[in-house]
């Protein structure tokens, strides 16, 4: 299944419940109506999309429809492309020898498992690459990780249970300087936001990192939950506080009615979203594409 068809299918939900709200008004052209548009702001809401996001995406559809001459809904489609495309989009590791990615996030949002698959597809591609178990506390993390590294056919460096995370960062990436690793990838604990000393920590990882390879983590990789919606964003805006996050990736994007929320956090954040995952296989998850994730929004008036 392509790269299309795998953000339709996962946008399901959303997109129908958007076009049970709304439903032929998105073919409209011209001037939209006040009642048109406050059917539309609360059917964006519901998807999660959020108050502020959803009336700057209408203002911004109306003023396409009037330029382009397009309709209500391929207006909104292009405005929402260029929202979610406004930091960026795609996903490349750099020139760096190590490129130092450190993954965080909350618990239960599927980083440990990203973290293989995306090991995997650099593998694939023939780049060596090293995962890193820094989750030290949450039981069986490392063995997680080690599946997963299996699973991908990439090294792993991992550490005692309970030791220090910043410790195995440094033997982590020190192997990887010997043994002319293209890719590091670091699987840190998931930790709740509101939990200080653990969001303190990841500070310390970072540091170690720099001491090791200058420059490391050349990205620290938030990943979000597209099921939980705004709360997604409430996260990413605490990570923010602590940790310089420099992208996101949105996991769990496999049928949640919840997939509006992706447009306040691209507007709202001004990060770029590099990864989706569309699922639990090791193949499924994707570079972000703004086009495409719109499409998937809003391509149903005219499929």
């Amino acid at each position: 299944m392509n790269l299309w068809s795998r953000f339709r299918q996962g946008l399901e939900r959303t997109r129908d419940a958007l076009a049970e709200s709304v439903g032929g008004a998105l073919g409209l052209r011209g001037t939209v109506d006040a009642g048109t548009r406050q059917r539309l702001e609360d059917a964006l809401i519901a998807a999660d999309v959020g108050p502020a996001t959803a009336e700057r995406l209408i203002a911004r559809a109306e003023q396409r429809m009037r330029e382009d001459d397009v309709d209500l809904g391929t207006g909104l489609e292009r405005e929402a492309a260029s929202m979610l495309g406004a930091s960026g989009a795609g996903f490349e590791p750099g020139s760096e020898r190590p490129w130092v990615m450190m993954m965080v996030g909350v618990n239960g949002v599927g980083k440990t498992s990203l973290a293989g698959k995306l090991a995997a597809r650099f593998a694939r591609e023939g780049r060596r690459t090293l995962l890193i178990a820094a989750d030290t506390f949450r039981a069986a993390a490392t063995e997680q990780l080690e599946v997963w590294a299996e699973r991908a056919a990439v090294e792993m460096v991992r550490g005692r249970d309970g030791v220090d995370p910043a410790s195995v960062v440094h033997d982590g990436l020190s192997a990887a300087l010997a043994r002319a690793v293209e890719i590091a990838i670091i699987d840190t604990a998931g930790r709740l936001h509101t939990r200080h000393n653990l969001m303190e920590e990841l500070g310390k990882v970072r540091r170690v990192c720099a001491r090791v390879v200058p420059g490391a983590p050349h990205d620290v990789m938030l990943v979000l939950d597209a099921t939980l919606g705004q709360n997604g964003l409430q996260q990413a805006r605490e990570f923010q506080r602590t940790t310089p996050i420099t992208c996101l990736a949105i996991n769990k994007l496999d049928g949640t009615a919840r997939g509006g929320a992706v447009l306040a956090i691209a507007d709202q954040l001004g990060l770029p979203i590099r990864v989706a995952g569309l699922g639990e296989g090791i193949d499924d998850w994707e570079p972000f594409d703004p086009e495409a994730f719109a499409r998937g929004l809003f391509e149903s008036h005219t499929a």
